[in-house]
C-alpha cells in the first residue's frame, strides 16, 4: 500500500496567519480554458504526449485533461498553451483564468467532515455567485482550484477578504494581499443577484475513482494511459457491451499534472487496464458516482451552476468533488449518497423560484 497520507488535500499556512481563519491562495498561474474535439485530436497527440509524459521538454506547470462524451477539454498555463498550435478543432475561451486554492491553516479536521467542494461551498462559491462571477471549478486528488477570471480577481478579493486571510503567491513565496493592493474601481456588485437557472442533470451508472500516481511511475503506465487517453473512441473486435449499457454509462477521463502531483479520476472499468499497485487512492478506497450538469452545452458567462449543486451538498455534508470542463459541469459523489443526492435535486428542481 502505498504512503501518500501527506498528499492527501494539500494544506500549508504562513506561520503569520489568524489562526481562526482560513487561507486563501491565488496560484502563480495563468490558465487558459481550451476545447479539442474528438474527431480533431490526431492533430494534437504530438504536443499533448509532450505535455504529459515529457516533463524536461516543457515548462508547463499546470497541466490537465479531461475527455468527456462531446470533446476533451484542456486548461493548461501559458507555457503549456504555446504548444497548442491554432485549429479548426481547437476553441479557445477567451479570458486568462487565475486558480484559487482555500487551505485550512494547518488544521485539516474542521467541523465538517465532507471533503471536496463541500467545504467551500458556503464560505467561496456561494459568495461569488451572488457577486455574479464566474468560476471554472478543478477537484484534484489532493485539492480543489477554484478558477476565476483575472479581470474579476478585484471583486473576488473584496467578495472574500472578511472570511480568508488572501495570499497571492509570487516566485514560490506567499505575499499577502491587502485590499488595498488591489483597484478600488471595481466595487461588489450591487446588482439583485439573479435566481439561477436550474439545469437538468444526468446520473449515469459508472462507477468512479479519484485516484494519483508518483510521477516517477509515470513511465510505467505510459502505453495504457496513452491508449486509454487517445485510443479508447476505437471500435473494439472484442466489445461485448449491450447498447443498453452504454446508454446508461458516460465517457469521463480526467488526467492532471499541476505543479508536480498527478490525479486521475476514471471509472472503474478503466482503472482494470491499469496496474494495481501504482494508482493509489484514499485508505476507504471509495468509489463514487457522478451527476452531470446541464442539458444544453453551459457556456462560461453564467453564474451559480456550482452553488446549485454545491450548496445542497454542504447543506447535508456531502462530500464532493467537482470539475467543469468546456460544455458541462460534474460533480462526483459517494455511491452511498447518490439516492439522497438524487432525491434532492429533484426536489430543487420542483420548488417554485423563490426571491
Amino acid at each position: 500500500m502505498n504512503d501518500i497520507s501527506q498528499l492527501e488535500r494539500k494544506a500549508f499556512s504562513p506561520p503569520h496567519a489568524h489562526p481562526d481563519i482560513m487561507d486563501l491562495h491565488i496560484l502563480d498561474h495563468r490558465l487558459r480554458v481550451t476545447s479539442i474535439s474528438k474527431n480533431g485530436l490526431v492533430n494534437f497527440t504530438h504536443p499533448l504526449i509532450k505535455l504529459i509524459f515529457l516533463r524536461n521538454r516543457t515548462r508547463c506547470k499546470f497541466f490537465s485533461l479531461t475527455e468527456t462524451p462531446e470533446n476533451y477539454t484542456v486548461v493548461l498555463d501559458e507555457e503549456g498553451f504555446k504548444e497548442l498550435q491554432p485549429s479548426e478543432h481547437l476553441k479557445v475561451e477567451g479570458s486568462i483564468w487565475l486558480p484559487l486554492n482555500v487551505v485550512s491553516n494547518g488544521n485539516a479536521s474542521s467541523s465538517s467532515q465532507a471533503v471536496g467542494v463541500t467545504k467551500i461551498a458556503k464560505s467561496v462559491i456561494a459568495p461569488l455567485a451572488q457577486q455574479h462571477v464566474s468560476v471554472f471549478m478543478l477537484s484534484t486528488y489532493q485539492t480543489d482550484f477554484i478558477l476565476v477570471r483575472e479581470k474579476d480577481l478585484s471583486i473576488v478579493i473584496s467578495t472574500l477578504e472578511e472570511e480568508f486571510n488572501i495570499y497571492k503567491e509570487v516566485g514560490g513565496e506567499s505575499v499577502p494581499v491587502q485590499c488595498t493592493d488591489v483597484s478600488n474601481g471595481l466595487q461588489k456588485n450591487g446588482k439583485e443577484a439573479l435566481q439561477p437557472t436550474v439545469h437538468p442533470v444526468l446520473i449515469p451508472q459508472n462507477q468512479f475513482c479519484v485516484m494519483s500516481l508518483d510521477p516517477d511511475t509515470l513511465p510505467s503506465i505510459a502505453t495504457t494511459l496513452i491508449d486509454v487517453l487517445f485510443y479508447s473512441n476505437c471500435p473494439k473486435d472484442d466489445a461485448q457491451s449491450s447498447p443498453s449499457q452504454d446508454l446508461d454509462c458516460i465517457k469521463f477521463f480526467s488526467f492532471s499534472l499541476i505543479d508536480g502531483y498527478i490525479s486521475l479520476v476514471m471509472d472503474t472499468e478503466a482503472q482494470r487496464q491499469f496496474p494495481a499497485d501504482l494508482l493509489f487512492t484514499s485508505s476507504s478506497g471509495e468509489l463514487w458516482r457522478m451527476v452531470r450538469i446541464g442539458g444544453q452545452p453551459l457556456g462560461f458567462d453564467e453564474c451559480g451552476i456550482v452553488a446549485q449543486i454545491s450548496q445542497p451538498l454542504a447543506d447535508s455534508d456531502i462530500s464532493a468533488y467537482y470539475i467543469s470542463t468546456f460544455s458541462f459541469d460534474h460533480a462526483l459523489v459517494p455511491e452511498e449518497d447518490i439516492v439522497s443526492v438524487t432525491d434532492m435535486l429533484q426536489h430543487q428542481r420542483k420548488e417554485p423560484a423563490t426571491s
